[in-house]
């Protein structure tokens, strides 16, 4: 951890300056908080929202703490792959670089829905509209020194499981179980994108991130199903008292985005028990996320769905061993 530093805060994160930055889902929630402080570190930050009213009330919160901040609105709706086609040309003629892309956003705990493309909306649009997010944005990725890709998860990605035989779920939907699919495809997408960047040794990476309990509540549920009742109930008294800060949720986005010491492939988390709450620290991808052939076998899938191919990737990955 830089600076050998235990309880990294928001006061830790380093000057930004000169650096154009996209998160996606900046208005509300971890989204905001990231945008805030990177904006205050001096980046340029792109806030990719899905309409201007939502971006509004956020630039303001935003300028209100920072009244030089250097902000701009993208629309993006990952829910439709022609708008995150269209968001990333806008964004490639306005801009020669991008130093940090954040995915950030993403939609949990759903009523069966589709994406305006007819993939299942939690898989569609935290997944694979972040994967043709970051295709389309590949060619400044690249041109740009020490580049970062951070893509959030979920500590529920170790319940989840891809069920290529029916990833829209039509055979017995259940929303945690949709949930957990698209955080665990987020996963193993950090770690083939990070493996395909290594094989052609780009000078970017691909790091993971999660908040923990502050961020979302699907620690209950996780813990219930997995059987440990008492971590449940835990979680459960716990989740409003972090949720009181929620800045805490943003840390491990932001320690992955500007820290030093990060590398290709790290997952940053919180540093408590089960990683449910704390300050940043390097987590645990678990085995299924590490796996180098399902996560190939997704990559593979999602070029398919999504029509986006990644250039000199497409052919970049690594065989492990």
């Amino acid at each position: 951890m830089s600076g050998n530093k235990k309880h990294w805060r928001e006061e830790d994160v380093p000057s930004m300056a000169g650096t154009t930055v996209l998160v996606t889902g900046a208005n509300s929630g971890l989204g905001l908080d990231t945008a805030r402080v990177l904006a205050a570190r001096e980046a340029h930050v792109v806030m990719a929202c899905r309409s201007w009213e939502k971006a509004e009330g956020a630039m303001e919160t935003i300028r209100a703490a920072t009244p030089g901040a250097s902000l701009e609105f993208l629309q993006l709706d990952l829910s439709s792959l022609a708008s995150v086609k269209q968001a990333a040309e806008s964004f490639r003629e306005r801009h020669p670089r991008l130093d940090r892309l954040i995915n950030n956003a993403g939609v949990m705990w759903l009523p069966p829905s589709r994406t305006a493309d007819g993939f299942e909306m939690q898989f569609g649009t935290n997944h694979l509209g972040h994967f043709a997010l970051t295709g389309h944005l590949l060619p400044v990725l690249l041109s740009t020194p020490r580049a970062r890709v951070v893509t959030v998860s979920s500590i529920g990605h170790r319940m989840g499981r891809i069920h290529f035989d029916d990833l829209n779920l039509e055979n017995g939907y259940a929303k945690q179980k949709a949930y957990a699919q698209s955080k665990l495809a987020n996963l193993l997408f950090v770690h083939e994108l990070q493996r395909r960047l290594e094989a052609v040794d780009a000078d970017v990476i691909s790091v993971g991130a999660h908040p923990g309990v502050a961020g979302t509540n699907l620690a209950t549920p996780l813990f219930e199903q997995t059987g440990r009742t008492r971590l449940a109930a835990l979680t459960q008294r716990l989740a409003p008292v972090l949720a009181r800060d929620p800045i805490k949720g943003a840390l491990p986005t932001l320690y992955a985005a500007t820290e030093s010491d990060v590398r290709g492939g790290d997952y940053i988390g919180p540093h408590g028990l089960w990683e449910i709450y704390g300050y940043p620290k390097k987590g645990r991808s678990s085995r299924r996320a590490l796996d180098p052939q399902l996560a190939r076998q997704l990559w593979d899938v999602s070029t398919e769905l999504s029509g986006v191919e990644y250039g000199m990737l497409r052919q970049g990955h690594s065989h492990p061993g």
